[in-house]
C-alpha cells in the first residue's frame, strides 16, 4: 500500500521557509552542544569530508557507497526521512530540471515543498530549498551543530561522506520546516545512492544514456539496472520513452517489485512540437492527456526538445500524485511552471558579447544542447568553450560538439578531476579533424573567444557544472563592478 500520510493536507497560506516551527522537533540521540561557533567553521568541517564528486578514482561498491552507513547516521538523528512524504527522481539527464518543474507546480498548488538536487552551479545552498528559497547560513549552521555528534559517532566505524551529510541535512531541514512533500533527486546512480533510503510515494526516471560507465557499467542495460535500484515495492513509477535495452530493464525491474510503470508517449498520451511566434519567439509546446488531467498546447518554459520531454515527465508525475490523493489544480500548476528559472541551463549570462552557459556533461546532453541552440538562438557563428572531467565520456561529447560548434576552445575548470585542455585538443583533432585551441584558464579561453567573434556570433560555455559555475561567478562580479 502506498504511503500517503500527508497527501491531502494543504497549507492555508504559504509558510515563510526561513521561519522555524513554533515547536522544533526533538530528534533522538541529538545533543544540543555547539560544535561550531561560525558558519565558516562549519563549512570547513563539511569540506573536509570525503567528496566523491571531486575524486578521480572511486570504487563503486557497497563499502564506498554504503546505505548501511547512511541508515546508521539517520537512525542517530531520529530517522527524519521516515517522517517525510517524498518523490524520488533518478535518470541520466534532466533529473534536476524535472525535479525543479515538479516542485514548482506543487508549490503553486499551495503545498510546502522541499527540493533536494545536486550538484550546484554557484552556491552549495542551491541544493536544498523550500518553496524555492535556499537554506540560509544560520539554518545550515544550526543543522551542522545538530548533526556533528552523530557524524562523529558514526565516524568511529566509517566516516560519512560529504554527500551523505548533505542528504541528512536536507531531510532534517525539510522536517524542521514541516514540508508537505519533498522532491528528492538522486546523486550518482540510484541503487547505492545516499538518497535511496527513502520510501517515496512516487518514482520518476528521466532519459537514460551512457554516463559514469566506469562506475555504473559500460552498457545502457547496466546503467538502467543501477538507476532502477530506486524502485520500491508497490510504489508507482513514471518514465519517458527510452532506448529498447533500457526500457526492457526498467519494465522487468518494475515487475520484480510489483510497481506499476507508466511511460509518457506510450501509456500516457504525450506529444510535443516546436514553433515560433511573434509573442513568444522560438519555443516548444506539449500536450499530455490522462484520465484525470488534460494539458493542451502548454508552452515549455525552458529551451529544447529535451526539456519538453522533461516537462512531460514532470506533468505526468504531478498527475500521478493527483490520482493517489493530492489536491492539484492544473491551472495553478501551469501558472507556476511558467515562472520557472533554472541556473546553468541555456542561461544567457552576458548580452554583449552574447554568452550562454549550459551544464551539459555527457554526450546525449551535448547533442541536445547543440540542437536546442540551433533551434532557439539565432547566430552567425558559435564558439564553444569546453571543459569536462576525466571520468566522463569524453569521446562521445567531442563527437557531438562538432555538429554545432564552428570553433572550439578547450579549457579546464577548478575541479581536481578536470581533463587537460591539451589532451582534449589532441583528441578533438584526432576525432574530428577540425582546428581548435587550448587555453589554460577560463579567462584565457574567453579572451580567445571574444577576439574571434563578431556582433551576431555566440559564445557557449559547457561541459561541466564546475566550469559554468566559474563563468557565472565571473560575470556576476563584472556586473557588480559596472
Amino acid at each position: 500500500m502506498v504511503k500517503t500520510a500527508k497527501k491531502t493536507r494543504k497549507k492555508q497560506a504559504k509558510k515563510n521557509p526561513t521561519k522555524k516551527p513554533a515547536k522544533t522537533k526533538k530528534l533522538a540521540g541529538v545533543k544540543a552542544k555547539k560544535a561550531f561557533s561560525s558558519y565558516k567553521q562549519a563549512m570547513k568541517y563539511l569540506s573536509e569530508r570525503t567528496d566523491y564528486e571531486k575524486q578521480q578514482r572511486i570504487r563503486y561498491n557497497k563499502t564506498t557507497f554504503s546505505l548501511q552507513r547512511m541508515q546508521k547516521l539517520l537512525t542517530s538523528l531520529g530517522n527524519p526521512h521516515k517522517k517525510l512524504s517524498t518523490v524520488h527522481i533518478g535518470g541520466t539527464k534532466g533529473k534536476g530540471s524535472t525535479a525543479t518543474m515538479l516542485a514548482k507546480m506543487l508549490e503553486s498548488n499551495d503545498y510546502n515543498v522541499g527540493l533536494y538536487t545536486s550538484p550546484h552551479v554557484v552556491h552549495l545552498h542551491e541544493r536544498i530549498t523550500v518553496n524555492s528559497k535556499m537554506i540560509t547560513d544560520s539554518e545550515m549552521l544550526g543543522l551542522m551543530n545538530r548533526i556533528h555528534a552523530p557524524v562523529e559517532k558514526v565516524s568511529k566505524d566509517e566516516p560519512p561522506s560529504f554527500f551523505e551529510i548533505m542528504t541528512a541535512i536536507a531531510f532534517l531541514h525539510f522536517l524542521d520546516l514541516d514540508v508537505d512533500i519533498a522532491v528528492i533527486e538522486t546523486g550518482l546512480g540510484g541503487r547505492l545512492d545516499s538518497t535511496n533510503v527513502i520510501k517515496p510515494e512516487l518514482v520518476g526516471i528521466t532519459s537514460l544514456s551512457l554516463d559514469h560507465q566506469h562506475l555504473l557499467g559500460g552498457t545502457l542495460d547496466c546503467i538502467a539496472k543501477e538507476k532502477a535500484g530506486i524502485f520500491k515495492r508497490g510504489v508507482p513509477i513514471v518514465t519517458v520513452e527510452q532506448e529498447p535495452e533500457a526500457m526492457g530493464v526498467l519494465k522487468s525491474q518494475a515487475l520484480a517489485v510489483k510497481a506499476p510503470l507508466s511511460v509518457t508517449g506510450e501509456d500516457i498520451d504525450f506529444s510535443y512540437r516546436f514553433e515560433t511566434s511573434r509573442k513568444c519567439g522560438p519555443h516548444t509546446r506539449i500536450c499530455l492527456t490522462t484520465k484525470t488531467s488534460k494539458f493542451e498546447h502548454l508552452r515549455v518554459p525552458l529551451y529544447g526538445k529535451h526539456q519538453a520531454i522533461n516537462c512531460g515527465l514532470a506533468l505526468a508525475m504531478l498527475d500521478k500524485l493527483k490520482s493517489i490523493g493530492y489536491e492539484i489544480d492544473n491551472e495553478k500548476a501551469t501558472k507556476g511552471l511558467s515562472t520557472i528559472f533554472l541556473a546553468g541551463r541555456m542561461e544567457m549570462i552576458c548580452d554583449d558579447p552574447r554568452i550562454i552557459i549550459d551544464a551539459a556533461h555527457n554526450a546525449a546532453s551535448i547533442k541536445a544542447l547543440m540542437y536546442a541552440i540551433g533551434q532557439n538562438i539565432p547566430y552567425d557563428s558559435m564558439v564553444v568553450i569546453f571543459g569536462c572531467n576525466v571520468d566522463k565520456d569524453i569521446t562521445g561529447m567531442l563527437e557531438q560538439l562538432r555538429y554545432g560548434a564552428d570553433k572550439v576552445i578547450f579549457t579546464r575548470s577548478s575541479s581536481p578531476k578536470a581533463a587537460s585542455p591539451q589532451e582534449l585538443t589532441d583528441r578533438y583533432t584526432e576525432i574530428c579533424g577540425k582546428m581548435c585551441q587550448a587555453a589554460s584558464s577560463l579567462g584565457q579561453a574567453l579572451q580567445l573567444a571574444q577576439s574571434a567573434i563578431g556582433r551576431e556570433d555566440l559564445i557557449c560555455i559547457t561541459g561541466s557544472f564546475y566550469l559554468i559555475g566559474q563563468a557565472k561567478v565571473r560575470f556576476q562580479k563584472l556586473a557588480r563592478k559596472n
